[in-house]
């Protein structure tokens, strides 16, 4: 079963707050036995009266909690008019490695969204830099200019904010909890043009297998937070494509739904994968692509790939798979090859 991020109930009010205790309690910091801080991270039904508890579960599993406050409450800290503020997201530690601290985060932007807010505000101690990654990968920005604010202990607390008004997109790695839309909009991608087979339609939608495996990455629309195409590449050290060898990156699964065709994502995403290539001291990135589609053969050919010839072995779906494969010149000072 998969992650579910929704509103806690009332009867979950007591294990959400032991939960929070917990996860901070396994953080940077360590546990805390300060009774003015205990007794807000067990204050469950407050944040909830601020705003928005909210809960990942898998199953019957509270695996993580995130608090959506508004601004004025007592549950918030850094919020001001206009702004909703993003609490004491906490993740047990059984449920880390999984997406759910990203799944928290995400949805507590779509509820902001929801009340009409022009952006969502949160601090964190300047230790928790995996949380600081997690912020600034979800595009987050840093306020500096809004650090005002000392906790004994802890030290400045680092602001970030996400601005509702910003345009352009960000490309990501997927989060859990999304796997069905970017299935969805894959299988969309690729059947509005083709005809597919039902094996491989499972193929592509088979989402949860690509981002456990490898990097599944995503193009969000910052102003809508909607995902407009995916791509997948494999994880430093792993090879994802049959047709890439000792040194390149091979991507497979490029996908643009089809209502954001023409904004230049496909581009988007395939340079990702090449800047990841040249980040990790690889000389080339390769991939497969049906014979048949031609406007993805035309993109590549815009971004600088070239075909492969030697590599063209393999048929799929009837059809024999083309190869390609652009160069990468490696930066001075990039790091050795991870295959």
């Amino acid at each position: 079963m998969g992650i579910e991020i929704r509103a806690a109930r009332i009867d979950e009010h007591p294990a959400v707050g032991r939960l929070t205790e917990r996860g901070f309690a396994t953080g940077a910091y360590g546990p805390t036995t300060n009774p003015d801080r205990l007794r807000a991270l067990h204050d469950a039904a407050g944040r909830a009266a601020a705003g928005e508890l909210l809960v990942a579960v898998d199953g019957g599993d509270l695996l993580g909690t995130a608090s959506l406050v508004r601004a004025g409450t007592a549950h918030s800290r850094e919020a001001q008019d206009g702004e909703a503020e993003l609490r004491l997201l906490a993740v047990a530690p059984e449920g880390r490695g999984r997406g759910v601290g990203a799944a928290l985060a995400l949805e507590s932007l779509a509820r902001a969204r929801d009340w009409g807010m022009r952006a969502v505000v949160l601090d964190t101690g300047p230790a928790n830099a995996a949380s600081q990654r997690l912020y600034e990968r979800l595009g987050f920005v840093r306020e500096q200019q809004r650090e005002t604010t000392m906790v004994d202990g802890v030290g400045r607390l680092v602001v970030y904010r996400y601005d509702f008004a910003r345009e352009g997109v960000l490309v990501r790695l997927v989060a859990a909890h999304e796997h069905d839309r970017v299935a969805e909009l894959t299988v969309a991608a690729y059947s509005h043009d083709y005809e597919i087979s039902e094996r491989y339609r499972g193929m592509l939608e088979d989402v949860a297998t690509r981002a456990r495996e490898h990097q599944v990455w995503v193009a969000q629309d910052l102003a809508t937070g909607a995902l407009l195409g995916a791509v997948t590449t494999p994880r430093p050290g792993a090879r994802l494509s049959v047709v890439a060898r000792e040194g390149e990156l091979g991507l497979r699964h490029l996908a643009v739904d089809p209502g954001a065709r023409g904004r230049g994502i496909g581009a988007l995403l395939t340079r990702h994968a090449i800047d990841l290539a040249r980040e990790r001291g690889l000389r080339r990135v390769v991939l497969n692509s049906g014979e048949h589609m031609a406007p993805a053969h035309r993109l590549y050919a815009r971004l600088g790939f070239a075909r492969l010839p030697d590599r063209e072995e393999r048929v799929f779906e009837g059809g024999l798979l083309l190869a390609f494969g652009i160069d990468v010149p490696v930066e001075a000072g990039a790091p050795p090859s991870q295959g």
